[in-house]
């Protein structure tokens, strides 16, 4: 079925109960297109030892290893997702994906770890290594430096003993099978 109208302002309620069954059907594939595209990246090497699934699933075997919740395993796993289809800021398109099913904590740390990141980037100038302090005084800072330091900027180890994706399918699962914005005010 398709809908009757081709200006949104036109559409009959008949319409719109249809978009919403057809969003419903949509977000309930979420996690089966953020598995997907997880093993895509896997074919991206880039200039790394071990290509960018690897590098997802170290950092998610950390965090879980290290006591996180679903919320943190999962945003460890996905927090680089957006590496091919936003170079420059695939931070943000990651805690978009996340935002309508995790804490704003969560969120706000996906978001802000590229910028946290640049900390260990030896190319750069002190300035620009530094440039995370302009959020000292932020409620999650000391969260950002624990995710950069304890998860991220350390899962490159072509030896390291990181968990399958199918490990993490189920946590995937229900975080993506809450309700959206649940978590919100």
């Amino acid at each position: 079925m398709r809908v009757s109208f081709v200006a949104m302002r036109d559409g009959t309620p008949e319409d719109y109960d249809l978009i919403d069954a057809n969003d419903r059907e949509s977000l309930a594939e979420l996690p089966n297109r953020i598995l997907a595209h997880l093993r895509l990246i896997a074919e991206d090497d880039g200039a790394y030892q071990i290509d960018r699934l690897q590098h997802a699933l170290q950092t998610a075997t950390r965090a879980e290893r290290d006591g996180a919740g679903d919320e943190w395993v999962v945003a460890a796993l996905i927090h680089d997702i957006g590496d091919l289809l936003a170079p420059c800021t695939h931070g943000a398109y990651a805690a978009e994906i996340l935002a309508p099913f995790v804490s704003e904590e969560v969120c706000w740390v996906v978001r802000h770890h590229p910028l946290f990141q640049r900390y260990y980037f030896a190319n750069l100038s002190k300035e620009q290594r530094s440039v995370r302090e302009r959020y000292r005084e932020h409620e999650y800072y000391q969260r950002t430096i624990e995710f950069c330091e304890n998860w991220d900027q350390c899962s490159f180890d072509p030896e390291y003993d990181s968990f399958p994706l199918e490990h993490f399918e189920p946590a995937l699962r229900r975080i993506f099978a809450r309700e959206p914005f649940a978590n919100r005010d």
